[in-house]
């Protein structure tokens, strides 16, 4: 995946500056995967978009390959993102005064401010009621599919079978926060890791740390 250009200058510097979690090196191997996969000239999927960090790398692929990245994100935050938690993020609280999390205004600006408005289609409401209006159509709607979202088991394990039975034959599911070993986080992601290659649908494609791509290369999930 080195071989792929990478995002660019303004899109980097606006990725750095952004609201969110993913660390440089996966985020350049995300947009190497998007890269990639956007040859497929189909859609890409992001699901979990939060205030935008990952989806400005999406779309810089996608606007190059003349594509869109479709975004599925309630903007309420996750678990981890509530308050009391550790993630929590006071300023992206709603202001008004309900106490909700509110990520949809930081995510437009976060776009707007980076030229990349017109090459993302964002989805706001739950994931799998998302996938059930937007399906309909199989396998071959999207050539990535992202899973990036609730990292409890019910979540990622609904993310997993609502959007990668509509990834393409040829295209890349990237999911984030892959811990093998449950000391270094949750494992929610990793099972649906697995999940994918068990299947016999996938094969393993690339890594950078807690970041894993694989290509589908059959039918099933």
């Amino acid at each position: 995946m080195g071989s792929t250009p990478g995002p660019q200058e303004d899109t980097l510097a606006a990725f750095e500056a952004a609201r969110g979690f993913m660390p440089l090196a996966e985020g350049l191997a995300l947009h190497a995967a998007a890269t990639e996969a956007a040859r497929l000239e189909l859609p890409l999927l992001e699901i979990g978009s939060y205030c935008g960090r990952s989806t400005l790398l999406l779309a810089d692929a996608a606007r190059r390959a003349g594509t869109v990245v479709v975004t599925v994100d309630h903007h309420r935050g996750s678990e981890e993102q509530q308050p009391g938690w550790e993630y929590h993020d006071p300023e992206l609280v709603a202001p008004d005064g309900d106490g909700r999390m509110d990520t949809l205004p930081f995510f437009r600006r976060t776009l707007a401010a980076a030229g990349l408005e017109d090459h993302v289609v964002a989805v706001v409401g739950r994931s799998p009621q998302a996938a059930a209006a937007l399906g309909g159509g199989g396998g071959g709607r999207y050539g990535l599919v992202f899973v990036d979202g609730g990292h409890t088991d019910e979540h990622a394990a609904a993310d997993y079978v609502s959007w990668v039975p509509q990834l393409a034959e040829g295209g890349l599911l990237v999911i984030h926060d892959v811990f093998p070993d449950p000391a270094d986080g949750g494992q929610a992601p990793f099972r649906i890791w697995r999940r994918a290659l068990d299947s016999g649908a996938f094969a393993e494609h690339a890594r950078c740390d807690s970041l894993r791509v694989l290509r589908r290369t059959g039918p099933g999930c």
